[in-house]
């Protein structure tokens, strides 16, 4: 109520729906648009707001180039404002909204199975990880409570992670240019610069540039992972030994492992996937400026 109440003050009328499960958001966004909505407003996380941006899509792209995606970030993970110029604060992100300055951003399309072998497309406007993101989620989606925060959750379930996790072999190929089997902890399909909860795994990553920056943390020893955690969040992940960082507008990867994904914050499957780019696809909006 109190966000509703601060809403119609800057924004004057619009309908609101509350979700209460998965789909619900990707549903709701994809409805309104299709009975003429101009304007969606997530509220929530990067979760949400991907189911957000599925609802914007179909299986050829975008159904309305015309609507607009706004953000009220206030989930457990928001690290598209940390790429994209979004207010962290209710209010100065409801200001952004109602001057409504408008990014064009890219959107990537990921093709994939599902826990029941089923072929699944999803889009995604930030970042598809696949190794130890996919298990992280896992970890972190499989808790009731986040009450120490997203940076803490996040940073938690990593360190578990990284004790019980075991590097895999994958093989990735980007475009026409790179075809390699490595072994690898994790490797990071980035639209926008950061995930899991504040890493910024892809310091160059333009979210409006056509490409993809894929970032792959190879055969790190264990006291390497854990002597250079702190690079992850400095923007200093470029300077570790065996971390690779490659650009391109299509991915595939392979494994004979079990490879969890990690797609904007949920887990939606696991290895093989194909991710292609969808230049300028979405229209969002950001703080100008």
């Amino acid at each position: 109520p109190r966000l509703q109440a601060m809403a119609r003050d800057r924004l004057g009328y619009f309908t609101s729906y509350l979700t209460t499960k998965p789909g619900d958001a990707t549903r709701i966004t994809m409805t309104s648009l299709i009975e003429g909505a101009e304007l969606i407003i997530c509220v929530g996380g990067d979760g949400t707001l991907n189911e957000v941006v599925n609802g914007f899509m179909d299986e050829a792209g975008p159904i309305r180039t015309d609507a607009l995606l706004g953000f009220v970030p206030t989930g457990t993970g928001c690290d598209l404002i940390k790429t994209l110029p979004i207010p962290a604060k209710i209010e100065q992100s409801l200001d952004a909204i109602r001057e409504r300055d408008v990014r064009v951003i890219d959107i990537g399309r990921l093709q994939h199975r599902n826990d029941h072998g089923l072929p699944v497309t999803r889009y995604f406007h930030n970042i598809v990880s696949f190794g130890l993101g996919g298990e992280v989620d896992d970890r972190i989606n499989k808790k009731k409570s986040k009450a120490f925060g997203p940076f803490i959750s996040f940073i938690w379930e990593t360190i578990v992670s990284v004790l019980l996790y075991d590097k895999k072999s994958i093989r990735i190929q980007i475009d026409n240019s790179y075809d390699k089997k490595v072994i690898a902890w994790n490797i990071a399909v980035a639209n926008g610069q950061y995930h899991g909860g504040g890493m910024r795994v892809a310091p160059d990553a333009l979210i409006d540039d056509g490409l993809f920056h894929i970032t792959v943390i190879g055969n790190l020893s264990l006291a390497e992972v854990f002597w250079h955690l702190p690079k992850l969040y400095n923007g200093r992940i470029k300077d570790i030994k065996d971390v690779t960082i490659l650009t391109g507008k299509t991915v595939n990867a392979f494994s004979d492992d079990r490879v969890l994904l990690d797609c904007d914050g949920e887990q939606p499957g696991s290895l093989p996937i194909v991710i292609n780019i969808m230049p300028a696809a979405l229209r969002m909006i950001a703080k100008k400026s």
